[in-house]
């Protein structure tokens, strides 16, 4: 009889830790299906940008009507924000792929600043049809090359995942054609780097700083803890934590994890486990709270990354979400670039996200706090058509990235709310920001 019963158990047991380890497995075999089709789409986007952004490079170099190309160029420079997103989609942060993600931030520079420009006034030098040339050759390269690469992920089935693996565990001896395929991308670009120096064409994008970060080099178990902290009572095993390959900019960590319908995703800094970005994904219900009670949650999510002075200075709402931008402030002055934005669920108000990297990338506030022009005089460099509400003195960053002291002005037009930033030199007018600041009611 005895011996019966312990069979009994001990099959019990053993369908039991079968059932759950089936579950699990389901539950990280969803998981990593969903990362396979994200990367698939990313790189499958990147390659028909790449393909559009050179016939629209080609069209432009055979446009005559300069009405005709400022809109063209403003066309290119969307499409190079588009193909940047998707590189930094892709798991390629163990692979140097700097020279191409430079060669199109150069494409998107360029373009941008051509097309705000008056051509009739300043047409289109030699040199800069020249850089233009160079940079139709360059992106046909690309093309080629992804087109190759593509081909044969479509034709053999070609995993993404595959690549995470190969890089995260250095196997140099993996036959992976989809890592050699944009090895061969990379080294496509060294040909083309001098010449785009002597064009002008080449330029250099904002390098964030964080030498200022203290703390010391925080370990798995340290980033699994931190992270909880946000996510709440998630059990350890349910983590998978990553590091930044050599080379990065700043080295940072990732804690991830996937339970009962819903996953997060944590970037900290490897020193001092800094959160830099923190983004939640779940079923949102119904909303049940206003922008002003979720702001009072984000202003507390705020507060728990222990940073003094920050300011409210702009809410909106998506569908079911609050999105706050916070700002530090000192002497009275806004610096737009320390920045925090926050991302509130208004079913119960949760955290859904959070963007703090462009507050820790930004350590002090270098820039001369005397403005040269009176308030008054700002004042009369706005349009007189609208109607002037608030005003601040603020700090944002013009177009070459460098820190500029502005008066802010809150101003309406019918239904329409802006916020105009002019500069507090010279009176120029910096920047142009539409505001969506009306909150939706909800019934009890």
């Amino acid at each position: 009889m005895f011996r019966w019963i312990t069979i009994s158990l001990l099959t019990i047991t053993v369908i039991g830790l079968g059932a759950f380890g089936y579950k699990e497995h389901q539950e990280k075999t969803a998981v990593l299906l969903q990362a396979e089709n994200s990367y698939q789409r990313a790189f499958h986007e990147l390659t028909s940008d790449v393909d559009t952004l050179h016939d629209k490079i080609g069209a432009t170099l055979a446009m005559n009507s300069r009405k005709q190309l400022s809109p063209q160029l403003a066309e290119i420079w969307r499409i190079t924000s588009e193909a940047s997103s998707d590189v930094g989609q892709l798991p390629l942060t163990l692979l140097p792929f700097n020279k191409t993600e430079q060669f199109l931030y150069d494409i998107g520079d360029f373009a941008y600043n051509t097309a705000i420009r008056d051509l009739d006034d300043e047409p289109l030098t030699e040199k800069e049809v020249a850089g233009l040339e160079e940079l139709y050759k360059q992106s046909g390269d690309i093309r080629n090359e992804l087109r190759k690469v593509q081909n044969v992920v479509l034709k053999d089935n070609l995993r993404w995942m595959d690549v995470e693996l190969a890089l995260a565990t250095k196997d140099e001896t993996a036959d992976n054609t989809i890592i050699n395929g944009f090895k061969t991308v990379e080294k496509s670009m060294d040909g083309f780097q001098q010449t785009n120096m002597e064009t002008g064409m080449s330029s250099s994008p904002e390098k964030q700083d964080f030498s200022h970060l203290g703390g010391e080099k925080i370990s798995e178990k340290e980033a699994i803890n931190i992270a909880k902290e946000w996510f709440g009572d998630v059990d350890d095993s349910k983590f998978t934590v990553t590091q930044s390959g050599k080379g990065a900019d700043v080295p940072t960590v990732t804690a991830s994890y996937n339970e009962d319908g819903k996953n997060g995703y944590m970037d900290m800094s490897r020193q001092g486990g800094y959160p830099f970005m923190i983004m939640i994904n779940r079923d949102i219900k119904e909303a049940e709270i206003g922008l002003s009670e979720a702001a009072s949650k984000a202003e507390s999510y705020v507060n728990k990354l222990n940073l003094d002075n920050m300011q409210l200075v702009e809410s909106s709402q998506y569908d079911k979400v609050g999105v706050f931008r916070f700002v530090y402030v000192k002497d009275d002055i806004r610096y737009y670039p320390n920045s925090v934005q926050v991302k509130v669920a208004l079913d119960n108000g949760d955290l859904l996200g959070l963007e703090a990297i462009e507050y820790f990338s930004h350590p002090d506030d270098n820039v001369n706090k005397e403005p040269g022009l009176s308030e008054t005089e700002a004042k009369e460099m706005v349009n007189p058509g609208l109607e002037i509400q608030d005003n601040h003195l603020a700090v944002i960053e013009d177009e070459g990235g460098e820190p500029t002291l502005c008066f802010e002005f809150l101003t309406t037009k019918g239904d329409e709310t802006y916020r105009i930033f002019i500069n507090a030199d010279n009176g120029n007018e910096e920047k142009v920001e539409t505001m969506r600041t009306s909150e939706q009611k909800f019934d009890a």
